[in-house]
């Protein structure tokens, strides 16, 4: 495993008043930066993985340096190993290198991997596994099946959840007991318990219609309680929106999300009970937009989210601006905001939840790959990428 910098070596990072803004996977010139980065979440180990983001890539070059050589960066069709969409995880730092990185498996039938999220846990990713249903190997798009996964960070291993016929837009976010520090290896890797070291694991996703992004079930599964499927309620007037980015908080308890209808988009927080209700995150005087991609950041006893507000929510799909440039770090794009919160679980809908305080600027850059655990870094990425060391 590699040691993560501190940027000192990547001389695209920019100081500024809004702190240091760090490319993450920039090509050299004549390229420079390439659309390569989406899935980002900011790295949730800040004493194994700090200043770190993790992130799937698209098909093209990377600008990240490889750690051996299985992890190419070249992508030419003459090189048994060239770079695929959706071919790998990885997680880099603000001096672009790679710290660790899982490769498809396509000797058992990996085509690609799909929203990639790093779990309230330090050691757990969740994500989406996609193989090719016609048995070819080819990996067609057009053949793909969903399947749900967890990975273990510290040695690669995968348990699976669903091994077929889930979404491609399902989103998966998994919450661990966080007493949990060591697993014990030997322990077996097809039981929750084995493979996380605890039953206590909880796991949110969506699942949709047909071949669009229009969601069919919010689904909730608590292991400690046996596992079973539980639909949680959907925010009235959902029909047609897609429901994207669940979050489970760090008690576990609860889930805050995006419903999306094309440049629409609306936050929720919900307990995660069949009975409860969604409970929309109101904008107010000064906010720039409703809420964009919200994400959860614990500092000690407070509770907080964060999100991003885009002056055009189109670019939330596919922000192509360039955080280096001081023309885009002045809040005219958007800016990333957070405002505390408190949430008491099982209690009439009028007591669930409070916010305290205002909301809150974090940096006037929006960012949609949360907090780290530490306060310092943010992270984004939808085609560029970044991470930013706050002031």
């Amino acid at each position: 495993m590699a040691s993560a910098g501190d940027g000192s070596s990547n001389e695209s990072a920019v100081s500024s008043e809004i702190g240091t803004v760090f490319p993450v996977n920039k090509l050299p010139p004549p390229k420079n930066q390439n659309a390569q980065i989406c899935n980002p979440s900011v790295s949730q180990d800040p004493e194994k993985f700090p200043a770190s983001m993790l992130w799937l890539n698209f098909s093209g070059d990377l600008g990240v340096t490889a750690p051996d050589s299985v992890y190419n960066v070249v992508d030419n069709k003459k090189n048994g190993n060239r770079v695929l969409q959706h071919d790998r995880l990885t997680i880099s730092d603000t001096a672009e290198h790679v710290l660790w990185y899982l490769m498809r498996d396509t000797a058992n039938g990996d085509c690609q991997f799909q929203d990639p999220e790093w779990s309230t846990h330090p050691n757990f990713i969740a994500s989406l596994r996609a193989y090719d249903v016609t048995g070819s190997k080819v990996c067609d798009v057009g053949n793909l099946d969903y399947g749900i996964i967890a990975i273990r960070i510290s040695d690669k291993k995968r348990f699976v959840f669903y091994k077929k016929e889930e979404s491609e837009y399902g989103d998966p976010h998994i919450w661990v007991d966080p007493t949990v520090t060591e697993v014990d290896t030997a322990a077996s890797d097809t039981t929750i318990s084995g493979f996380f070291g605890t039953d206590n694991v909880r796991l949110v996703f969506v699942r949709t219609k047909g071949d669009g992004k229009k969601v069919s079930e919010f689904v909730f599964r608590d292991f400690a309680n046996g596992g079973k499927e539980v639909k949680l309620k959907l925010p009235k007037g959902y029909n047609g929106k897609s429901l994207e980015n669940p979050m489970i908080s760090p008690d576990g308890h609860f889930v805050v999300y995006n419903l999306v209808d094309g440049s629409n988009v609306e936050a929720y927080v919900q307990e995660l009970s069949k009975d409860a209700e969604p409970i929309k995150i109101e904008k107010v005087a000064g906010m720039l937009n409703d809420p964009a991609m919200p994400r959860w950041f614990k500092l000690e006893n407070r509770l907080f989210v964060v999100w991003a507000e885009f002056v055009s929510n189109l670019d939330l799909s596919s922000n192509r601006n360039d955080y280096t440039l001081e023309s885009v770090q002045d809040g005219s794009i958007g800016r990333t905001a957070m405002r505390e919160i408190r949430l008491t679980a099982g209690t009439a809908s009028d007591l669930t939840l409070e916010w305290v305080g205002d909301v809150r600027e974090v940096a006037p850059v929006p960012m949609i790959g949360g907090r780290s655990p530490d306060s310092r870094y943010l992270a984004t990425g939808t085609s560029y990428g970044f991470l930013v060391k706050l002031p």
